[in-house]
Formats: structure tokens, sequence, C-alpha cells
């Protein structure tokens, strides 16, 4: 497939030496990674990372770090163009229960997010510009309750953006949900993308297909072995060779992506690293 024009500037997300232990045992281990901010002539542009692993690997360990709710055995996690050290909030983290204030209407939730980084005014212009991008103007007065999984699915994604810093963490966002429900979701993640040049979508999942259609970066979580012994090494890793960037690949941004045999191979490939980790 051909490769479109595309360069990278400064880092937005870096993980550099990054462990994560609890008492004795090794979750994470020396895990390296980093996102740039990809450019794009003519196109305002963002990124989508997938993390894959198998179930238990440290996923949800991972995440905690990358949202900042958790520190680091060793290590730094830093963010943004001024990459500083991760803090709560600053990345939005999007979990699979979409937690809303019950008590408060749609609208009401978003504004709250927005007072937390905006002046009033600006909270107020935009909620009501984020109302409008996610569909939900219409459902703005209702409760939590009275909003069906995929209206809270926007409006959580939609809340985090509009009090994180550019960076939106989604756990399982394609879980449970039927086909066209994951049509919308892709929808979604692209409008996120291409609002700003800076918004990056870090995807944790196990539709690998789904997933890496959207993604022009992977990394897969696994354990590694010693090269000099065989051993398996305690904690999981991104080594270099799980790192995937799709764009050099050729297999990013391309309409129907899914139905080029070379995704297919690609797809297939990853599945098997997953196996064998």
């Amino acid at each position: 497939m051909t490769t479109l024009p595309h360069s990278y500037k400064d880092p937005l997300l870096t993980l550099q030496d990054v462990s994560m232990s609890f008492g004795s045992e090794v979750i994470l281990r020396d895990l390296n990674v980093q996102v740039l901010d990809v450019i794009r002539p003519g196109m305002n542009q963002g990124q989508v990372v997938g993390i894959y692993g198998r179930s238990g690997i440290g996923k949800s360990v991972l995440c905690r770090l990358l949202a900042g709710l958790a520190n680091p055995s060793t290590g730094t996690v830093r963010v943004g163009e001024a990459q500083q050290p991760v803090q709560p909030g600053a990345v939005g983290y999007v979990q699979q229960r979409y937690p809303l204030f019950n008590h408060l209407t749609l609208r009401d939730n978003l504004l709250l997010a927005a007072h937390r980084k905006h002046a009033p005014a600006e909270a107020q212009a935009r909620t009501t510009d984020y109302l409008a991008r996610f569909g939900l103007t219409a459902h703005a007065r209702k409760y939590p309750a009275h909003l069906s999984g995929g209206q809270r699915q926007r409006a959580a994604i939609a809340q985090q953006l509009l009090c994180s810093d550019h960076l939106i963490l989604l756990d399982e966002p394609f879980s449970g949900l039927d086909v066209a429900m994951i049509d919308e979701v892709k929808k979604i993640i692209v409008e996120v993308t291409t609002m700003d040049e800076l918004n990056t979508v870090l995807i944790v999942s196990h539709d690998i297909a789904t997933t890496t259609a959207l993604a022009d970066r992977l990394w897969l979580l696994a354990p590694e072995r010693d090269p000099s012994t065989g051993q398996l090494l305690p904690g999981a890793t991104i080594s270099p060779r799980h790192q995937y960037n799709l764009a050099q690949l050729g297999l990013a941004w391309h309409p129907d992506v899914e139905a080029e045999p070379e995704f297919a191979q690609f797809v297939e490939g990853i599945k098997n690293e997953i196996r064998g980790s």
C-alpha cells in the first residue's frame, strides 16, 4: 500500500525507563516508547496509538501510569509539548463504565469538566461546541440514566477532551458493541484526532483489527527473553520490535484499509505475536 506523505515534530508522550513493581513482583519493565507530533501536508492530523497484550499482562497498570493515577517504580511518563511529568487529569481516561455524575444533566457534566481548564465564558462556549461536535445537542438536558450506551460513551469522550491536554486514553472502547455501534465509535475517534493536530488517542483493546484500522502506531506489551540465556525476563515490556509505525508501513490513514490483503496479513502477524507472548 502507498505510504502517504508525513513528517514528525516534537514528542507529545514519552515513557522513559518506566518500570512498575508491586513488592517483589515486576509487572512492567523498561518501557521506552514515544509519540511524536505527526504532520500531514494540508491536513489537521492527530494520532491513534493501539496498545495490545494478553489478558493479565499489565495493560491496566500501564493505563494508570499513562493517566497519572499511579507513579512508576522507576522512570518517568512525560506528556504534552512541554514534556512535563504526567499529572492526574492531563490525560483523559475513558473507562468502560463511562462514568458520569448521575445527578447532573449531560450539559452540566460537560460544563463541570470544562470549568476545570477554562474560564466560565470559554467553558460555556466549548461545552456547546462539543455537544454539537459529538451529536449530543438534542440530549443536553437529559440525565445519564436516560442516555443510551453510545450516547454515554460519546459524552465520556467529550468530557475528558474538555478537561485534558490533548491526550485521551480509551479502555476497550469496542467491547460489547454491535457492528453499527463500532462504526459509530470509529467515526468519533477519527473526529477527535482531526479536531486538533496535537490530539492523541491511545486505545487499549483486544479488538485488533478495528483498532489497527484506526491507528498509525501500535505498541505490543509482552514478556521478553534474555538474549544470552533465553530465560524469560520478569515483567512485560514494549520492545523495539513490538513498536509498529503503520504510517511508515503504508497502513495508516487509508479509507477501507481493512479490505486490503496487506492489512489482513499484518493483523494476522500481530495476533501470532500475541499468541506466542
